[in-house]
């Protein structure tokens, strides 16, 4: 490839860089709060509350059954409005957000169910209070699963990154789509997709790695 061809490359590597980046930190901070909500609301959790269990479940049932080139069409005046753009890195991440705070709300809620039941029922009854035992029980034993769970999120948006360059939402997929395929330069497919394997290699050797570190069991 030309240096030319090489520059854009690494131009749009940064730029999935940083819609994963910025979506995943999203996903993260609101998907295992209400993972979190989705284990303390159950049937016999220490706050349940099934009616707030049943709507969050069904809102997040919802999104994630909506394909992701579809959603991304579906939410443009949303994506409009919070980043004045429908187009570009920034506007991609509105969708990439929006996808990934259900997958990793469900995920994360699976990994909090793995904790044993016994260490919140000892807490409990040494008084501890229900936001002590998110905080010093469950999420500290849940770590390795949602760190785990953090990986698996990641690796998906890598997957949708690349989908939102048929709308130009820039990044890798947006150079394959523009170079590989509407100017027919297979070489420049080739190098957007050996990118995105040894992406997702390297992102999901680093979650291993740091899930062995993690966990105690």
């Amino acid at each position: 490839m030309s240096p030319q061809m090489i520059d854009l490359l690494w131009t749009s590597l940064l730029e999935t860089l940083a819609m994963v980046g910025v979506a995943g930190g999203i996903a993260v901070i609101i998907g295992i709060p209400l993972g979190v909500i989705l284990i303390v609301t159950a049937r016999g959790a220490m706050l349940q509350n099934l009616a707030v269990n049943h709507v969050l479940g069904v809102i997040i049932n919802a999104t994630r059954s909506v394909p992701f080139v579809i959603l991304m069409v579906a939410i443009i005046p949303f994506t409009r409005w919070v980043a004045q753009t429908s187009i570009g890195t920034a506007a991609a991440i509105v969708p990439l957000s929006v996808a990934a705070i259900p997958f990793m709300a469900r995920i994360a809620e699976n990994a909090m169910r793995e904790v044993d039941p016994g260490l919140i029922t000892a807490a409990r009854a040494m008084g501890a209070s229900p936001l002590q035992i998110i905080c010093k029980v469950l999420l500290p034993e849940a770590l390795p699963g949602l760190v785990a769970a953090t990986i698996v999120t990641i690796v998906s948006l890598i997957g949708y990154s690349a989908m939102a360059g048929a709308i130009g939402g820039g990044g890798l997929g947006d150079l394959g789509i523009r170079y590989g395929y509407q100017r027919f330069l297979p070489e420049v497919m080739l190098a957007v997709v050996l990118v995105l394997i040894a992406l997702v290699q390297a992102v999901q050797s680093l979650g291993d790695w740091l899930v062995r570190r993690m966990s105690h069991r």
